[in-house]
């Protein structure tokens, strides 16, 4: 037994001794490491001063949290911020918060994952595994969300909500994301962030007049020591307490002097701006961390606003992409935007229940702004219609602030958008001219004609005036139709008719000016320098086109609006094209024996190698074209020169209209091609001069040129021989399909070489 006890003993002895030995090696190889610094709680408690911040944590009930491992930022204010905080609120120290506001002023100042100072200013982009890029972000996420909140739904019914965490792109729930709490921002600005972006200390100041710029600030405050490495993270010391952030949402709604700008942006009845949505997981969610059972309703802005002013997340194409943007919200006060609603908006509407979702839409997004408009980059800053804030940054600005989702500024005026100010809104802003609105858009004329850096001329008609001509749009089936008289509905072809109509209706430089007063006579062509249009011509506020003169009618100018780009024409006719051919004019300019474009008609009319004398088509010929005709007397003066077939001695020879001889023919056909001004319109307007094609091909298939030399009331013409016609105006500036027609003092002459 003695023996037996012994051994065992000795085991025991042995067994005790070998796991002795096997603790201290594994606490030699996992256990903490002796240089290892505290966690975040501890690390503050041995630095001794902050103890107001250590008190405001054990009162949140973060004290575990910070004090045990994980990754985190922590902006810690010193006890010297607080004296100052407790002096501010008029409180006696931490004692005087309560738990609640202590949970959220930690959480506002704890930042997910552990980021030095030269690592803060980084932005972690996920997308096809990016990594960092360097110098790129000015905001971090915070452990902070507002959650539940009391509001009012429809009929001012009080209800239980919540943010949406994503901006609307039209679906039921507004896409909101039921695990996702929607975490504030805070902002920081840093000397790497602000010389990569082309910042300058005033960004900052004008923000934070009373905060001087050090180079690393949170809000208000100044890093006083930064990259304090803890256990579990890193603490930067700031001098100024920080406290949670408003959202522009909420931010808005605790302010009367823009209890107007937000009516709008919050509408609810007609032409909703906001919905509030049930929402199930929302509602299960508070029902069991309140014990009430209320419903909860998601605060969704309509998906036609450029961003969410609730949603905390930028947009959230990336994960971490609102580290390195936000929105920027420009409201007017009360008495701006009132008078705004009143003398644009709602000059033609009783109100803004009476008007068109869309401007109301785009009203509000004149002054949202997708992207930070940082105070020394308004000029280069744009929203969703290209255009920067028309605000001057101190005279404008009467509040600026920096808020947990963007940036604020309350302005002291609108934001005079293009769309609202320019040609484009003469008919936007009007319900008598819906028609022509929709035909800007889908032209793709409102582009230009809505910039108020394009000076525009324009004739506008009103709805009626396309209605009686037969046009329409079906809205149901979203596409322009025609409906003849006493016929049914087509779409055939109406699109490129409206097209071609609509066009004819703008007037860009050079052409601009020349249709600045229409009291007078002049003819001018549609479109802009680069582009062939249609020309119309005016006579004291009456318009003819081609079409127009085909009806034996004219298009009065029943009034006349200016706006900051242009002009606005209101027409009582369509200024419709022709649809008759070239030949057809020609042939009834010159069947008049006593017109002076008898001779040049009767040489086309016999000509079946250029003329088509049933369709009345110049045989060939397409687009744009001039055609200068000869008077009767140029043309007898060509005949007597051999150009032309005649009968007689010369210099006596008279016209033969109609010669049998095959080579006699071809004289006819290439003199009457050369006097057709291939793929251009000219007139004396002073604007295209220089070589232009011929219609005329040699037989090495070249066309023949011709120059033109053009001034305004002057328009000349000078052939191969070096020969000049010059335009007769008096008798000229005919128009026709693609085609302006003058009558000439001399012939052209051509060499086929």
């Amino acid at each position: 037994m003695n023996k037996t006890l012994q051994r065992v003993c000795i085991f025991v002895a042995a067994t005790l001794l070998f796991a002795n030995c096997r603790k201290k090696e594994w606490a030699a190889y996992y256990g903490r490491p002796d240089n290892l610094q505290p966690p975040v709680y501890q690390q503050l408690d041995s630095m001794g001063r902050f103890k107001s911040l250590l008190a405001l944590i054990d009162k949140s009930g973060y004290k575990e949290t910070l004090g045990a491992a994980g990754y985190w930022t922590f902006f810690a204010p010193n006890d010297d911020a607080f004296q100052k905080f407790f002096k501010e609120k008029g409180i006696a120290g931490v004692g005087a918060i309560d738990s609640v506001t202590a949970r959220a002023m930690v959480q506002y100042l704890l930042v997910y994952n552990e980021f030095k100072k030269d690592r803060l200013d980084d932005y972690q982009a996920t997308a096809n595994n990016a990594g960092w890029t360097a110098s790129a972000a000015f905001r971090r996420r915070t452990a902070y969300y507002t959650g539940f909140y009391n509001d009012f739904g429809l009929n001012n019914k009080p209800i239980v909500a919540v943010a949406n965490n994503r901006n609307s792109k039209g679906a039921l729930d507004g896409n909101y994301i039921s695990n996702d709490f929607n975490n504030k921002y805070i902002t920081y600005f840093t000397d790497d962030f602000f010389k990569a972006n082309n910042l300058t200390a005033e960004d900052y100041k004008y923000f934070y007049p009373e905060s001087e710029y050090k180079g690393f600030n949170v809000g208000p405050a100044t890093v006083v020591k930064q990259d304090i490495v803890a256990e579990n993270g890193i603490i930067h010391e700031v001098d100024k307490v920080i406290t949670p952030l408003q959202s522009i949402d909420e931010y808005i709604a605790t302010k009367p002097e823009y209890s107007s700008f937000r009516a709008i942006l919050n509408r609810l009845y007609v032409n909703n701006m906001v919905q509030y949505i049930y929402n199930a997981d929302a509602t299960h969610r508070y029902q069991v961390l309140s014990g009430k059972g209320d419903s909860v309703f998601v605060k969704v802005y309509s998906s036609l606003l450029s961003y969410a002013p609730n949603n905390e997340n930028f947009t959230k194409e990336e994960d971490n992409d609102g580290q390195k943007d936000c929105w920027t919200m420009f409201i007017p006060k009360n008495d701006a935007v009132d008078k705004y609603v009143k003398t644009v908006l709602c000059e033609y509407y009783p109100s803004l229940d009476q008007m068109p979702v869309d401007i109301i839409a785009d009203f509000l997004n004149a002054h949202l702004f997708s992207t930070a408009v940082w105070p020394t980059k308004f000029s280069v800053t744009r929203n969703k219609f290209s255009e920067p804030p028309r605000f001057d940054p101190y005279t404008d600005i009467f509040d600026r602030k920096v808020l947990s989702n963007g940036f604020l500024y309350g302005t002291n005026k609108v934001e005079e958008a293009d769309v609202f100010s320019t040609v484009y809104s003469k008919a936007y802003l009007n319900p008598k001219f819906t028609m022509m609105t929709r035909l800007l858009n889908f032209t793709g004329l409102k582009l230009l004609v809505a910039k108020s850096n394009v000076p525009v001329n324009v004739l506008m008609i009103p709805d009626n005036v396309w209605t009686a001509a037969g046009y329409s749009y079906n809205v149901s089936k979203s596409q322009f139709e025609y409906t003849p008289a006493g016929g049914s509905a087509t779409t055939n072809g109406v699109d490129d008719k409206l097209t071609r109509i609509t066009k004819t209706c703008v007037f860009f430089d050079p052409f601009r000016a020349m249709i600045d007063d229409l009291s007078g006579a002049d003819i001018v062509r549609s479109g802009d320098a680069g582009t062939e249009g249609d020309y119309i011509k005016f006579n004291n506020n009456t318009i003819v086109t081609a079409g127009l003169q085909d009806a034996s009618i004219v298009a009065k100018v029943d009034s006349v609006k200016t706006a900051v780009n242009g002009k606005v024409y209101f027409i009582n006719q369509l200024p419709i094209y022709t649809d008759k051919p070239v030949g057809y004019h020609i042939k009834n300019l010159g069947t008049p024996t006593t017109s002076d474009y008898n001779y040049f008609w009767q040489y086309l009319n016999n000509s079946v190698a250029v003329f088509n004398a049933t369709t009345n088509d110049i045989i060939g010929l397409t687009g744009f074209s001039t055609v200068f005709i000869p008077t009767n007397a140029a043309i007898t003066q060509a005949v007597n020169d051999g150009i032309l077939p005649g009968t007689g001695t010369a210099p006596n020879k008279v016209p033969n209209f109609n010669p049998t001889d095959e080579g006699q023919k071809n004289l006819v056909r290439k003199f009457l091609q050369y006097h057709f001004l291939f793929g251009h319109t000219v007139v004396p307007d002073g604007v295209s001069s220089g070589v232009f094609n011929s219609f005329y091909q040699n037989a090495l298939g070249n066309n023949l040129k011709m120059t033109v030399v053009n001034s305004p009331g002057a328009l000349s013409v000078i052939d191969n021989y070096n020969r000049a016609a010059n335009v007769i105006n008096a008798k000229s500036n005919n128009l026709s399909s693609r085609c302006v027609i003058h009558l000439i003092d001399n012939y052209l002459k051509y060499n086929d070489n």
